[in-house]
Parts: structure tokens; sequence; C-alpha cells
């Protein structure tokens, strides 16, 4: 079986040093909800284009990836930058033991079932969950080939039916399939705070 860790370090050292991924278009079209201070979390962050949109918001970051390669890059750039990001090397289902809670989690292009009522369980009260990923109906062959990381229809939405929904796409095969986000499903939710009913 091949370790994980082993698998991103080679396939982030075969990429060129100065490719950069962009921050997930859930997170990039909706920054106007994003709360004005706070700690967020970026999920297994990869090349951490989440974790730097996040910062240069305002906010705190604590990045985590499992991948030695990009944890070192992400913190370099971000100390380069002055950006409020701390990266660390963990898997993250050992991250999301901690007690700490976060004002923002974002996860992008990462799919461990079982980490969902964690991943809710770390929000803060309030806390909101940008989520994006691979779906199994799509229009072309980007992204993983194992069901195992490609989510069903409406999956999202079910593995994390105890937050309040705030905003969800998934185009599928719908209409023109050359027009808009497709491949993947967005979701955005919300813990409740102390004052919602």
């Amino acid at each position: 079986m091949i370790d994980q860790a082993d698998k991103w370090n080679r396939r982030y050292r075969d990429e060129a040093d100065d490719l950069k991924f962009g921050a997930a278009t859930v997170l990039a079209d909706n920054l106007y909800l994003l709360p004005d201070r706070g700690l967020a979390l970026d999920l297994a962050c990869g090349r951490g284009g989440n974790a730097e949109l996040l910062a240069r918001q305002g906010l705190t970051v604590d990045a985590v990836d499992i991948s030695s390669v990009v944890i070192q890059q992400l913190q370099h750039r971000a100390e380069a930058a002055g950006l409020p990001v701390r990266a660390y090397l963990a898997e993250a289902s050992t991250w999301l033991k901690q007690s700490v809670r976060y004002d923002v989690i974002v996860v992008s292009h990462f799919l461990q079932r079982t980490l969902c009522p964690v991943i809710t369980e770390a929000l803060a009260p309030g806390g909101l969950l940008f989520y994006q990923t691979w779906c199994q109906q799509r229009v072309d062959e980007i992204g993983p080939r194992n069901p195992d990381y490609l989510l069903r229809e409406n999956e999202l939405l079910r593995l994390f039916q105890s937050l309040r929904l705030r905003y969800y796409q998934e185009l599928g095969t719908l209409g023109d399939t050359q027009c808009g986000k497709r491949n993947v499903a967005m979701f955005i939710g919300q813990t409740r705070d102390g004052n919602a009913v």
C-alpha cells in the first residue's frame, strides 16, 4: 500500500515550484460571508490557496496537510508575505481530535466521509464550513477516479445536515455543460450560534 504522505510529496515535488493553486471557488466567490476576524482552518490544505486567501481577509489560519513539501512551501510564502498562517504537518483526522474550535473551516478536493461529524464539531458557534469537492456525476474525468473520493448526488447535504444551509450548488450534467462550475459540489453551512432558534 502506498503511503499517502509519500504519494503527495512526490506529486508536489514533480510539479513546478512556482505552480500556484488558487482558492476554492466556493470560498473565493463568497468572501462576503466571512467574519471580520477569527480563527480559520484550511484542512488538507494542499498548496494553501485557501489559507492565503483567508489570511488576506483578516483571519488567523491553521493550514494542515500530510505533505511536508507543501507545508514547508506554504510556511515560507506566508512568512515572506507577513500573513497570519500557521502551517502544520498532520493528518486531518489527527488534527481534528484537538479541542480547537474554528470560526471558519475550508475543505477543498478532499473527502473522508468519516470525518464529516468531526469537522462539524470543530466549528465554533455560528461557524461557517466552506466545502468543495469532486462528484461522481461530472462532465469529464478531471479529479480522482476512485468512487471513495467522489460525492454521490446531493451527498454533501446529507453529510452536513446538522448545519444550517447557506449555499449549495451541484450542476451535474444539467443544461449546457460548457457553462457553470462543473464536476464539483459546493456547500456552505453554518452552526447555530447561541441566539438561534
